[in-house]
């Protein structure tokens, strides 16, 4: 970063940083770089560049290294991750074709065959499924806290497991999806500590309720901070992506295994997100100030039993969970949920008769979004384990976008009018 970038903020630098547009025909925005390939301009460099790409050698002192291949590097990619990286302070950042292969690529590289993995529930249901269903395969323990467990529940939960010495991760999603749910990062970072004897416990947090924006992981003890890119940093439905930033160590081993598994993103996936991430604080705080207003209407409808959004919090009631949002979090954001008074017929009959939002799974987007959590994203979730969770068939979700704010309202109450 050049010196007189240093006191910018990261939505300044999301229109040029890391491009400079005398080496594309001076063209304004960073071209579509759409090729497989790079040509060296002698035998020499393209043996540096290949030395330090494969970790052979540690990067000298102001050697540029270049591009080699686009499954190990392409400027849509590297423009990309630099930009990334300013939002959460991070060394490095990966991206990949997917928020799941993110999140896969993160937990294949730090577990292995007889670890013990540490994790939040409620999780996303595709994370879900790849710990209950896949990790087993190979011989992953896995052990699930709630929301409420405190650091010496947890410490229990792990010493009665029998497998305490076995811990090598924890991977925390906050807030939860779909309740809000909040996990103290700070608390996960403590009980890693706890248990660390030789190798180092890492924690790994997926922010991609409120991030990049409204929450920092690093900052309160992440190592690892994962994010569904389709969600807000993509932000108009148009593309699926992944990212996961972090500590250099980290992300240099997230590399080299995104390297072989070939799950990099592509140039246009690259250069979408470098679109979207121009009008990233703008979009995200239009969405978190219609939530909050569709919340407050929610909250005092006859026909909705409860409502699940961080901004409703009651400092006294909520007390656990609100300290942990002031902390954590520097707004509600623009995502809630609610339940209604009724079951999934209920739930059913309101969201068939909704006019402006969109029946769709996904979040973060232009557009607003609502769904079924029980029947839809986490129907692959058991059951019992669904309603421990309290995701029942009276819950329904929101993403709020950046329509008008009485256009909103005005839908959701026709719809429960229906009820």
């Amino acid at each position: 970063m050049k010196e007189w970038q240093a006191n910018l903020h990261p939505e300044t630098l999301m229109m040029s940083y890391g491009y400079n547009p005398h080496l594309s025909e001076g063209a304004v925005k960073c071209p579509i770089f759409q090729t497989s390939t790079f040509v060296f301009k002698t035998a020499e460099e393209g043996k540096a560049f290949f030395e330090v790409a494969y970790g052979l050698r540690e990067k000298k002192p102001n050697e540029e290294t270049g591009l080699i291949y686009s499954r190990l590097n392409n400027p849509d990619l590297e423009i990309l991750e630099n930009r990334l990286a300013l939002w959460d302070k991070a060394d490095d950042c990966a991206v990949f074709e997917s928020g799941m292969s993110a999140i896969t690529t993160v937990l294949l590289e730090f577990l292995k065959p007889g670890d013990l993995l540490l994790h939040s529930g409620p999780l996303y249901g595709g994370t879900d499924h790849f710990i209950q269903h896949f990790l087993p395969k190979i011989g992953i323990h896995t052990l699930e806290f709630s929301p409420l467990d405190d650091f010496d529940t947890i410490v229990d939960k792990v010493q009665d497991s029998g497998l305490a010495e076995k811990l090598a991760f924890i991977y925390i999603e906050t807030p939860a999806n779909p309740t809000n749910a909040l996990i103290d990062i700070g608390l996960c970072r403590e009980v890693a500590d706890f248990f660390t004897e030789e190798n180092p416990i890492r924690v790994c947090v997926d922010n991609t309720y409120m991030g990049p924006l409204w929450s920092h992981p690093l900052e309160h003890g992440a190592d690892l901070v994962v994010y569904s890119a389709t969600k807000y940093i993509g932000g108009h439905s148009d593309v699926i992506a992944g990212s996961v930033c972090g500590y250099k160590d980290e992300i240099i081993r997230v590399k080299a295994l995104r390297t072989f598994l070939g799950n990099m993103a592509g140039p246009w996936t690259g250069w979408l997100l470098l679109r979207s991430l121009e009008t990233l604080k703008v979009r995200m705080t239009q969405q978190a100030e219609n939530a909050q207003k569709v919340a407050a209407f929610l909250q005092h409808h006859p026909k909705v039993e409860s409502v699940y959004y961080l901004g409703l919090l009651d400092p006294e009631k909520d007390a656990d969970a609100y300290d942990i949002y002031t902390r954590q979090y520097l707004s509600p954001g623009a995502m809630l949920s609610f339940d209604i008074k009724g079951g999934e017929a209920e739930a059913f009959k309101f969201l068939n008769n909704l006019k402006l939002m969109k029946l769709a799974v996904s979040l973060g987007s232009t557009e607003s979004l609502v769904q079924h959590p029980a029947t839809m994203t986490h129907a692959g979730v058991a059951i019992e384990h669904r309603k421990a969770l309290n995701i029942t068939e009276k819950l329904v979700r929101l993403s709020i976008g950046v329509e008008h704010i009485d256009d909103l309202i005005w839908d959701l109450n026709q719809a429960l009018e229906t009820v």
